[in-house]
Formats: structure tokens, sequence, C-alpha cells
């Protein structure tokens, strides 16, 4: 796990700021700041509010509150959208409850799970819609409307794809973010 002071050092660097340009920016002491990065001394209350404020983060990123890397945690709770495969969403069943399990233990898994259940709530929705419109057309016999029946297995294979690709970065260290208009889950 690495110290507070790296990770501020890190994300400071991120962020284009000099050392001075942060302390004037949280409004914190200049040497404070340094003894932060050097790992000499601790934020705390005050301080890494403040600090967190002018670096846009939450504390609770910096401090990680015991929390592990697992990359093969992350690996495997991609995969597990596949479960759609087997189970009707199971796509959205599976990954939740692996995501409410250890959301609070894993670094990086709180936010990549609610990226993971968006994107799987809103594919479900329109697979649904997409199958739901084809059937009624094909019922009423209105027109062919075979494009939707595509936009269907488009959207089955690139469910297949997607989870398959961010499980692999996550195995090398890599985080990447579904395509994600709209934000259900927080």
């Amino acid at each position: 796990m690495n110290e507070i002071g790296s990770k501020i050092k890190e994300l400071r660097k991120k962020k284009g700021l000099s050392q001075e340009e942060l302390a004037e920016n949280s409004k914190v002491n200049l040497r404070t700041i340094q003894r932060i990065e050097k790992n000499e001394n601790e934020p705390r209350g005050k301080t890494l509010h403040l600090i967190c404020h002018a670096l846009e983060v939450n504390a609770e990123d910096i401090l990680d509150y015991g929390k592990e890397e697992d990359q093969d945690y992350l690996f495997f709770f991609h995969l597990s959208v596949l479960a759609f495969l087997a189970i009707p969403l199971g796509n959205i069943i599976l990954p939740l409850i692996l995501w409410m399990t250890k959301k609070d233990k894993v670094v990086g898994l709180k936010e990549i799970g609610a990226n993971v259940l968006n994107f799987q709530i809103l594919w479900s929705f329109f697979t649904f819609l997409s199958v739901t419109i084809f059937a009624f057309f094909k019922i009423i016999h209105f027109g062919s409307f075979k494009i939707l029946m595509y936009l269907f297995f488009a959207l089955y294979i690139l469910n297949i794809i997607l989870p398959v690709y961010f499980a692999v970065k996550a195995k090398k260290g890599i985080v990447k973010k579904y395509p994600n208009p709209v934000k259900l889950i927080k």
C-alpha cells in the first residue's frame, strides 16, 4: 500500500501542480506539503481535507482505509458480466453481489463496479427493447425490421467482447471504464 505522501505527490504531479501551487491552492504551508510528500508527516483532519479539495479528490481515495489491491478480483469481476450467457439478468445480479461484498475492501472496485453495473443496466434495457420491438412488429406483420434483430446480435456480441477486454486490462493493472452516459448507481 502506498504511503499517503507518495499518493499526494503523484496526484499533484498528475494535475501538473508544483508544491508551491498546491500549497497556495490548499492554503496549507509549503513546508507542510514538503514534509507530507516526503512521508515525514501524515496529513490529518483539516489539512487532509484542504489538500484533497485542492487536488479534487476524496480523502477516502487517498487513505484507502485498509483496502487492498486485488487485480485478480477485478479481473473476475469484469468476467462475471458474462453470466448473462447462462442466467437472464446474470450480467447485473452476479456483478452486483460481487460489488456489494467487496466494494469497500478492494482499491478501485467501488467506482469500477458502479460503472460496470450502470453499463449493464443500460445494455439490458436496450437489448430487451430491440427484441421487444422486433417481436411486436413481427406479430403485427408491419414490414421487415431485421435491423432490430441485427442490433440485438450486435449488442450481444458487444457485451461479450467488452468484459473480456476490460478484464484483460484489469489483470494488467490498467483501469478502463465502460462508456456510460447514464449513472443510475453511484
